[in-house]
């Protein structure tokens, strides 16, 4: 299956190679071979490329947030145990940077990620001028909580556009494709909670 390499799913541009990165290799070893499954197993159940696998085991790709989502699924475990340092004592505290945009200001930080029906995740982000993230959809149930703190963000949520102004917040489902953009001029800071 091909590979999404939309720049706003990429977890960290290529001119460095973060820890997350790092994490995510030992992580997707470990619970891999937990499972009994082969690299070429884990491909394909999750709809990536072996080849594509052989490299995030390695820390030498930029994978895309949604691929992710899919290698947690069939791994049976939460998105933050993919991004999380092997070694962490506080399961809810992540701390990472997961996103990072083509300008150094742009990026977002998984901060926390804790157990709700299913799980919540705790997310800070950054975007400058002109940046935009754009997501497929995601699974039946799971929704979005932003608070924004300065600037506006503009949500693009299927065929729907709403912007929102800091110090205001939004809640909406998350199971169509969305997107966030910064069409100001000044930076954007956010609180996003994913919830499902």
């Amino acid at each position: 299956m091909a590979e999404n390499h939309d720049m706003s799913n990429i977890l960290h541009s290529p001119q460095e190679r973060p820890d997350v990165l790092v994490h995510v290799a030992a992580n997707v070893r470990r619970l891999r071979a937990a499972a009994g499954l082969s690299q070429a197993a884990l491909a394909e159940a999750a709809e990536v490329s072996r080849r594509m696998l052989v490299n995030i085991e390695k820390g030498d790709v930029n994978v895309s947030l949604n691929t992710l989502d899919r290698l947690a699924a069939v791994l049976d475990v939460a998105f933050y145990t993919l991004v999380a340092p092997p070694e962490n004592e506080d399961a809810a505290r992540i701390d990472e940077v997961v996103w990072a945009g083509t300008d150094v200001d742009s990026q977002a930080r998984l901060l926390a990620s804790k157990a709700a029906r299913e799980q919540v995740e705790l997310w800070s982000w950054s975007m400058a001028p002109g940046e935009v993230y754009a997501s497929d959809a995601d699974p039946a149930g799971w929704a979005n909580m932003i608070v924004v703190l300065s600037g506006r963000l503009t949500v693009t949520l299927g065929e729907a556009r709403f912007t929102i102004a800091a110090g205001d917040f939004r809640i909406f489902p998350s199971d169509r494709p969305h997107r966030y953009a910064n069409q100001g001029d000044a930076l954007l800071r956010f609180v996003r909670n994913v919830v499902y």
